[in-house]
């Protein structure tokens, strides 16, 4: 793991905003009459999507990919002044959050300034034009890491904001080499002791893909040198089978374990439901009962949770990433309080927690424990809210349900249940 990562990261909640799309205005000022109610949800670190100027060359939708970035070293005008941008970070701070901002370090506009002032640092297609080596990035050039020079400014690039921000979300970093991470977060270390450094790794077969195509793609076990979190995309699209019927539950719990296998003990997967990349949860799950209990399911998981903004309003909608597209806060569903008691029971959690993880197939009831020393806790979760008793290693006898406060029972070994999510903690 990378040296310095805080065990506190394991226990806290990442809150991503989209600036464009999470208010009518879109600016940074914007957000600061949101800030508490997004501090009331037991969000720890806000997370900015991609701040910095946009390209206009090929650029995608009506106003372009925020992903496609013009300069690293400046901020959108969209969303409004470098002293704006300030002032949200400020106000972030005050209210006992930290701010990490994105940074795509794979790739820019085409009429990017760094092409301007540097082509020579761009990959090149056969034919010595710039292009990118993932065919449907259609909006986006590749950077070549070849060139040191490019280590040199991207690092300075990356001190210059940690003198303002927290830490960083890492676009596509497995494509991006690990010792220029390394580079980086020593020189950022000098700057803002403690930075947060979140890797976007890539899915199983979109990592093998490139890897088979003779592209440079770091392997989650080596990307966790440089991260203090990675995405948990090596076992995302196993969950993504298991929720269209195409796996079994017990397909995922086991890949769980796998995880908790395999990586350094204190490893740290980014746990969603949902992103800006992926549906939202609630247009998968409509039964209202069976979202809790993957909410729930979601924060037990050992690994930082993440919070797409909307996702508390269980909006279907997923905002378009290339228009003005302002997420439903009107949904006539608000599980706000909800994540919030979520949040209190995860803070419970010790921060080097073994875990293990199985799954009652025939009831889709994925169970779960997390332990530390003097401490155990269970998790039930029926992810398709259906009813009926499971085995619970437990002894006989009235528990407390962490998530709601009611009083459930265990008779000979098994859980009288009714669906709901369980969370129970015992001292061993």
């Amino acid at each position: 793991m990378a040296a310095g990562t805080n065990p506190e990261l394991q226990n806290q909640v990442i809150y991503s905003v989209y600036l464009r799309n999470h208010t009518q205005e879109g600016s940074f000022l914007a957000l600061v009459p949101d800030l508490d109610r997004i501090k009331a949800l037991g969000t720890d670190i806000i997370w900015l999507m991609p701040i910095h100027p946009l390209g206009l060359k090929g650029r995608k939708g009506s106003l372009g990919s925020p992903y496609a970035n013009r300069d690293y070293r400046s901020v959108n005008p969209e969303y409004g002044s470098l002293e704006d941008f300030k002032t949200l970070v400020e106000e972030i701070h005050r209210r006992g959050m930290k701010c990490i901002i994105d940074v795509v370090y794979n790739h820019t506009s085409p009429d990017s300034l760094l092409y301007e002032q540097h082509p020579d640092w761009f990959y090149k297609r056969p034919d010595g034009s710039p292009g990118n080596r993932v065919g449907d990035w259609t909006d986006v050039i590749d950077l070549d890491y070849g060139r040191r020079e490019l280590w040199d400014y991207q690092t300075e690039s990356l001190c210059f904001w940690a003198g303002i921000v927290d830490g960083f979300r890492c676009d596509v970093a497995s494509f991006v080499p690990v010792d220029f991470w390394l580079k980086a977060r020593a020189a950022v270390e000098k700057v803002r002791p403690g930075c947060i450094w979140l890797a976007e790794s890539v899915h199983l077969s979109f990592g093998s893909w490139a890897r088979r195509s003779g592209l440079y793609c770091a392997r989650d076990t080596e990307l966790f040198a440089a991260f203090d979190m990675e995405y948990e995309y090596d076992i995302r699209e196993s969950f993504e089978a298991y929720l269209r019927g195409g796996l079994p539950l017990s397909a995922y719990t086991g890949l769980l374990n796998f995880q908790e296998a395999m990586y350094p003990a204190n490893y740290n997967k980014l746990r969603f439901l949902e992103n800006h990349d992926q549906p939202r949860i609630a247009s998968l799950i409509k039964e209202p009962e069976a979202l809790l209990n993957l909410t729930a399911m979601l924060y037990f998981l050992k690994g930082t949770t993440l919070i797409y903004a909307g996702q508390e309003f269980c909006d279907e909608h997923l905002p378009s990433l290339f228009d003005k597209d302002v997420f439903n806060r009107d949904t006539g569903r608000d599980i706000s309080p909800v994540l919030s008691r979520l949040r209190e029971i995860k803070r419970g959690f010790g921060s080097g927690d073994s875990f293990t993880a199985s799954a009652d197939d025939d009831l889709d009831i994925a169970l779960m424990e997390r332990e530390s020393e003097g401490r155990r806790s269970l998790g039930v979760f029926s992810l398709k809210a259906k009813r009926g008793d499971v085995a619970l290693d437990l002894a006989d006898g009235e528990y407390t349900n962490l998530v709601d406060g009611s009083t459930v029972s265990v008779r000979e070994g098994r859980l009288r249940w009714d669906g709901r999510p369980v969370m129970i903690t015992v001292e061993t």
